[in-house]
C-alpha cells in the first residue's frame, strides 16, 4: 500500500492503490521497523540551490510518499538518525546532502545498495551500478525514466498519480536489493568491506556538504603568473625550434601594431595544436606517431627542442586546469564542494567537480584553500603508507628493519643494490642513484615493469630490466611477494586486499583456460600488473577509510571537539579543521586514531603518521 502525505487540501483520494496519509502514521509506522528503504525526489543536483520537494520511506509492505514542499519531515527525525534501523538507499551521498541541507536531518546506519552492488563485481567493465540496471538484475524490473526526469521540470505542480507510484516504488525496490544483496555479500565474505564503505560514504557526503574556502585572489595570482611562464615558453620553444636550419620554414613574425614587441612570436607554430607539433618533430623522429607525453618523454635528453615542449606542456596543463576556469567550482556559498567516486577498482577513491585529489601537491596551489577565522587546518599524513603494505605483505627483513628504525628506505636500498657504486659516490651521484631506488620502490606499488622504468628514468629498456633483476636479486622477499600476487590473480581471475576487509576484484576478461595460453599474453600481463597493484593501493585505502570512520566518530562522541569537520581526504592523509584553541589537543588524537586504523591492517604497528597545524592546507 503507498500512502501520500501532503497539505495540499485540495487533494482527496489518488486509487485504491495510493491513499492519503499523516506524518504521524507514517512515523508511528517506521519507527517499529528494522530495515527502511530512503528515497528522495529534487529539484536538481545542486543541494545549495535546489530544492528537497518529495521524501520516501518504507518497505515492501507499505510505502510512504511526503510531499515536503507541504509537509515537514522533522517528525522522522528519530527514524532517520536511529543507530538501530537500517536506512536502505542507493547513491546515498545524494540523498544524504539533500536531506541534511532541506530537512536538517543526518542519516544514520546507512546501506547503499550502490556501493555494495560495486563492492560485490567491483572491476567488472560496463556492468552498471545504477537502480535502474539493479531493478532489471535482481528483480526483472525496468525503470521509467522518463518519469524520474519529471521531478526537475515540476515548478510546484501537484504530483500526479504515476510519480507518487515511482516514488513509492524506489523505495520497494530498495529492501527487495538489498534482500537479494546480502547472500551474496556472505557467500564472497565481503561483509567486512561492506560495512565499511556503508560507514565511510556518510563521512564522504559530510565532506562534500561542508565544502573547502578558497583564497580567490591569490589563486588568480598563481594563474597570472603561469600564464605569463607559459607564454615565455612558447617564445623559448620558438628559439630553440630556429636554431635547427630544417625549421626555418616556419619563421614568422607575427606583427600587430598594438601588440608590444616583447609579446611578438617568431614562428607560425601553434605549440597547442597536436597536430602541427607532430610534424614538427616527425622530422626528428620519423617514427613517431603522436606527441602524447608517454612517447616523447624517452625522447626529452636527445632533443633539447622535445625537453622544452614537454616543460610548456606541463606549464600549460596547469595554468589551464588549477587557472581562472576553476573557480566556476565556487557555489554560491564560497566554498568548492568536490563529488567522491567512493570505489574504484583497486578499492581508492576518486574525486570530480572538482579534481581534489589530483590538485598539485606543490603548497602553492594546496595553499590557497583556507580555514574559517580562528580556525586551523589539522592534517595526518601517512608515512610511506605504501611501502608499509609492501612490507608488510612481503615481510622483506631490510624493508621492516628500515621502517622500524626510521631510516631512510630508498638510501638503505640503494646502498645495497649499486654496492660500491653507491658507497663511493659523491652527493650528487648518490642523489641520482636514491631516485633511481625510489622509481623502483614507489613502482612497485603500481605493478611497474621494465617499460615503465625505462621512461621515468629516461634509459633504455634492457638497462631498465638490469636494474630491476639487481633489485630483485637484493630482495627476493618482495619480488616472491609480488609474483604470487601476480599469479594468483592470473590463475583465479581475482585479488584481494589485506585482511580484516580482503576486498575482491574481479578480472572480467579472465577464463579458467586462460593461464596456459600463449595467445593471451599482453592480457595475462594486465591482470598481473593489477593483482600486484590492487592489494597494496586497495589496502592502503582501507586503512584510510577506517581511519576517516575513527576520526569521524571521536568527533560526534567528544564534547569539546564538536566543532571539529573533516574537509578533505587525498589518498593517504586526512585534513580536518579545528578551533586554534583546541588544534593541539586534536592533532594528538587525530595522529592516534589514525595510526590505530593502520593497525588493524598493518599489524606490526610500524605505520606512523605525520601530523601538521596550518591555517592554510598543506601537503
Amino acid at each position: 500500500m503507498i500512502k501520500f502525505i501532503t497539505n495540499d487540501t485540495s487533494i482527496d483520494e489518488y486509487s485504491d492503490e495510493i491513499q492519503l496519509s499523516t506524518i504521524e502514521e507514517c512515523v508511528e509506522y517506521c519507527k517499529s521497523k528494522q530495515v527502511l528503504g530512503v528515497d528522495t525526489e529534487t529539484e536538481g543536483f545542486n543541494f545549495l540551490t535546489k530544492k528537497l520537494i518529495m521524501f520516501q520511506i518504507g518497505d515492501e509492505e507499505q510505502q510512504f510518499v511526503i510531499d515536503t514542499r507541504t509537509t515537514s519531515i522533522e517528525q522522522l527525525r528519530p527514524v532517520l538518525e536511529s543507530e538501530s534501523i537500517i536506512k536502505i538507499l542507493h547513491n546515498a551521498k545524494f540523498d544524504y546532502k539533500f536531506i541534511k541541507k532541506w530537512g536538517n536531518i543526518d542519516l544514520n546506519n546507512i546501506y547503499d545498495t550502490f556501493l555494495a552492488e560495486k563492492i560485490l563485481h567491483c572491476g567488472k567493465e560496463n556492468y552498471g551500478f545504477g537502480l535502474s540496471r539493479l531493478t532489471e538484475r535482481y528483480l526483472s524490473v525496468k525503470l521509467n525514466k522518463e518519469e524520474r526526469n519529471q521531478f526537475v521540470q515540476l515548478e510546484g505542480r501537484p504530483f500526479n498519480y504515476n510519480q507518487i507510484r515511482y516514488g513509492a516504488y524506489d523505495v520497494k525496490y530498495l529492501v527487495q536489493i538489498y534482500n537479494e544483496q546480502q547472500p551474496e555479500i556472505d557467500k564472497l565474505d565481503l561483509n567486512h568491506v561492506v560495512k565499511l564503505e556503508n560507514k565511510v560514504v556518510k563521512i564522504l557526503s559530510e565532506i562534500e556538504y561542508e565544502g573547502i574556502g578558497l583564497d580567490i585572489e591569490k589563486w588568480k595570482l598563481i594563474w597570472e603568473t603561469n600564464h605569463d611562464k607559459t607564454f615565455k615558453k612558447q617564445k623559448e620553444l620558438d628559439i630553440e625550434l630556429l636554431k635547427d636550419q630544417k625549421f626555418e620554414k616556419y619563421r614568422s613574425v607575427q606583427f600587430d601594431m598594438f601588440t608590444p614587441e616583447s609579446e611578438l612570436r617568431t614562428t607560425s607554430i601553434n605549440w597547442d595544436s597536436p597536430t602541427q607539433v607532430l610534424s614538427v618533430f616527425s622530422q626528428l623522429i620519423p617514427t613517431l606517431e603522436d606527441v602524447n607525453g608517454k612517447n616523447l618523454y624517452k625522447h626529452k635528453y636527445k632533443f633539447p627542442l622535445i625537453k622544452e615542449y614537454i616543460e610548456y606542456k606541463e606549464l600549460s596543463k596547469l595554468t589551464n586546469a588549477y587557472g581562472v576556469k576553476f573557480l566556476k567550482y565556487i557555489h554560491i556559498d564560497q566554498k568548492i564542494h568536490t563529488n567522491f567516486t567512493q570505489v574504484l577498482d583497486t578499492g581508492r577513491m576518486s574525486s570530480s567537480d572538482p579534481n581534489m585529489q589530483q590538485i598539485p601537491a606543490d603548497n602553492i596551489y594546496r595553499n590557497c584553500f583556507i580555514a574559517p577565522k580562528d580556525y586551523v587546518f589539522v592534517s595526518g599524513d601517512y608515512k610511506s603508507q605504501e611501502l608499509n603494505v609492501i612490507a608488510f605483505g612481503s615481510k622483506d627483513p631490510v624493508w621492516l628493519d628500515a621502517l622500524e628504525t626510521g631510516q631512510d628506505l630508498h638510501g638503505v636500498c640503494a646502498d645495497l643494490v649499486f654496492e660500491d657504486e653507491w658507497r663511493n659516490a659523491d652527493a650528487d651521484k648518490k642523489k641520482k642513484l636514491r631516485t633511481m631506488i625510489k622509481s623502483i620502490n614507489f613502482g612497485l606499488a603500481y605493478g611497474m615493469g621494465p617499460n615503465k622504468l625505462a621512461d621515468t628514468l629516461s634509459i633504455d629498456i634492457q638497462e631498465a630490466k638490469d636494474l630491476i633483476n639487481k633489485y630483485f636479486k637484493e630482495f627476493p622477499n618482495i619480488k616472491n611477494f609480488l609474483d604470487s600476487l601476480g599469479d594468483f590473480g592470473k590463475r583465479n581471475g581475482y585479488i584481494r586486499t589485506y585482511a580484516p576487509f580482503k576486498r575482491i576484484r574481479w578480472f572480467d576478461t579472465w577464463t579458467p583456460k586462460m593461464y596456459n595460453d600463449q595467445s593471451k599474453f599482453a592480457e595475462l600481463g594486465s591482470i598481473e600488473r593489477a593483482s600486484k597493484n590492487t592489494p597494496i593501493q586497495g589496502s592502503s585505502a582501507d586503512i584510510t577509510k577506517l581511519a576517516l570512520i575513527y576520526i569521524y566518530r571521536a568527533i560526534k562522541s567528544t564534547p569539546k571537539f564538536k566543532d571539529v569537520k573533516i574537509v578533505m581526504t587525498v589518498h593517504d592523509q586526512i585534513d580536518t579543521i579545528a578551533h586554534k584553541d583546541i588544534s593541539e589537543e586534536w592533532g594528538k588524537v587525530l595522529t592516534e586514531l589514525m595510526e590505530k586504523a593502520g593497525n588493524i591492517v598493518i599489524t606490526n604497528n610500524l605505520l606512523k603518521v605525520d601530523t601538521t597545524i596550518s591555517t592554510v592546507w598543506e601537503k
